[in-house]
């Protein structure tokens, strides 16, 4: 386990998925959880999902480029180079007020 930390603040405890069969699970069975940091990642899926994830894609420094919500059964754009992505259930980006340009680091 790993910590997400913006701005000194711990926001969760996160599994880190680097390995592509980690990275291609993401939150796929998993019924508690805060969130899993893949790594490398070019696309998030929900296939297989029952609820809905917040998702938010960061450039390789920690950088945050986007956060949206996904639905059960949808994919994502593809993203032209390897990213890191962050899942968690939905509301918990909005509870952190994660916004594009905000810093994400793991410790």
């Amino acid at each position: 386990m790993a910590w997400l930390v913006r701005d000194g603040e711990v926001l969760a405890s996160v599994e880190l998925a680097d390995g592509r069969a980690a990275r291609r699970r993401g939150l796929l069975g998993r019924s508690d959880f805060d969130g899993v940091l893949r790594i490398k990642a070019r696309s998030v899926h929900t296939i297989g999902m029952r609820f809905d994830i917040d998702v938010a894609v960061c450039d390789p420094d920690g950088t945050v480029r986007r956060v949206l919500t996904m639905a059960p059964w949808r994919v994502s754009r593809p993203e032209l180079r390897p990213t890191i992505v962050f899942e968690a259930r939905a509301g918990t980006l909005r509870e952190w007020n994660l916004r594009p340009g905000d810093s994400l680091e793991v410790r």
